[in-house]
Parts: structure tokens; sequence; C-alpha cells
């Protein structure tokens, strides 16, 4: 049933979607049919992925956005909606990794507020602007939304020396699960996706430590670190109606490696 995933009258915003794991998840939505926005930082790195996705055929253009900023948040979504004219999924992709991982009891106060800000306070934002744009058109007769959230296997597993980057993506996961019995009244499904080790820049320090590959490799039941592609298929499924009835969940993609 092909129809299930055709995305050609879909619009899609991904934060972080200039590269790692939201250019993987875009560059799928693209191929099937979905007009892309990439959200990011960097503008000539959103450049180079508007130009990727353009190459597989879809309209998609790029926002310079900070999440952890409500105006620039506000200011990315109201020029997306002047483009495409709506917004039917948001993926909140864009985080940061834990910084100065160490112990507990050294953690410096602004280590924390700075974590925190990317990787819970920048998906609460984007969420309430996608939310209220997706209610505004549900009670006009066009009910579809779909929220997803990068989250990490970091808020399942003990992530010692770096509790607060799992304590962040917890947050996310509960926040998920809230949100997903809220708006499913609106038509709005909610989900999360849990990376294990992937391959990206982000990780890329430490995939140049060989003590650390010959660790946790075996640890990894695939005996590989996942790549930006392997969420292109899970990223399709959500933003697709073949993911109507599937709400509320924390989809873990790792290889194995969270139940090894």
């Amino acid at each position: 049933m092909a129809h299930l995933f055709d995305l050609s009258n879909r619009v899609a915003v991904v934060t972080g979607g200039n590269g790692g794991i939201g250019l993987g998840m875009a560059e799928a939505l693209a191929g099937a049919g979905c007009a892309l926005s990439v959200w990011g930082r960097n503008a000539a790195k959103n450049a180079a992925a508007v130009d990727r996705l353009t190459r597989l055929g879809a309209r998609a253009e790029a926002q310079v956005c900070d999440v952890t900023s409500g105006d620039s948040v506000e200011a990315a979504f109201a020029a997306t909606l002047a483009r495409f004219g709506r917004v039917d999924g948001l993926f909140a992709n864009a985080g940061v990794t834990g910084a100065n991982p160490g112990p507990f009891i050294d953690r410096k106060a602004d280590d924390w507020k700075g974590v925190m800000a990317a990787n819970l306070d920048g998906v609460v934002k984007t969420f309430q602007v996608a939310a209220r744009h997706m209610i505004e058109r549900a009670r006009a007769g066009d009910p579809f939304g779909r929220l997803i959230a990068t989250s990490s296997v970091a808020s399942i597993e003990g992530a010692a020396y770096n509790e607060h980057y799992g304590a962040a993506k917890g947050a996310v996961n509960s926040l998920v699960r809230a949100l997903a019995v809220e708006l499913a009244r609106h038509g709005i499904t909610v989900n999360t996706i849990l990376p294990g080790w992937i391959e990206t820049d982000m990780t890329a320090s430490a995939l140049q430590n060989e003590k650390f590959l010959s660790n946790v490799t075996p640890r990894i039941p695939m005996r590989r670190f996942g790549q930006p592609a392997d969420f292109g298929g899970i990223a399709l499924y959500l933003m697709s109606t073949a993911s109507a009835y599937h709400t509320g969940q924390a989809l873990v993609i790792d290889g194995g490696y969270s139940i090894y």
C-alpha cells in the first residue's frame, strides 16, 4: 500500500536537519515527496542540506534558527508558513552532547543549564509553536499533525558522568507521553526516537578513540555504529498515515545495544 507513505502533500520541519540524524531523516522524507524546512544555526550547512534535498526532487528551504530562543523559533516557523502555507510534521532533532562529562558532584550549573536549554527547552519551544498551528488547522476541519522528538538511549540507561544529558532526554520522553494524550483529540500524534551509538559529527571524537570503540562495539549486537540513513525509515513511517494510531511511544533505534 504505497499510498500510506506518500507525503507529496505534506510539509515537515526538521530542526538540526542540516547534518547527522536530522539530514538522514530529511532525505527519506524528501524521497517520499515531502516538502522540507531545515532549521539549523549554521547557514552554510543549511544551504548544503537544501541542495542535497533539492537534488532528490524535494521542495526544500532552510531557516537559521537557535531552538533555545523562543523568538528565533517563532520567526523560523512564521517564515516556513510563509513559504509553504502549512506544517504537517515537526521533527525536534536539534540538540547538543553532554557538556563537560564528569562526576555529578562536580557538575557546574552552567553545564546543566546549557544541556537542558538545547535538549529539553528547545523541544518544548518548537513543539509549542507547531502544536498551536496544528490545533488551529484541526479546528478548521483539517486534523493532522506529527510531532517527533529525538531523544537518546541515555534516557533509559545509567548515563554515568553524563547525567545532565540523560536527564534532559528522559524529560523529553515524559513530555512526549503527556502530549500524546493531550493532543490526540486534534489528530496529532507525538512520539520520540531513541538513537544508540550513531556515526555523526557529534560522536566523531569518540569514534577516533580506539579504546572506546573496542569497548562499545562488542556491546552492539549489529556490530556496527548506526548511520544517519538508518533513521530514514522510522521518520517516513512516523510522518505518514501509516502511523495514525501510533502515539506516545519511545522508539529505540540502536542496533540492539540497550537490550544486550
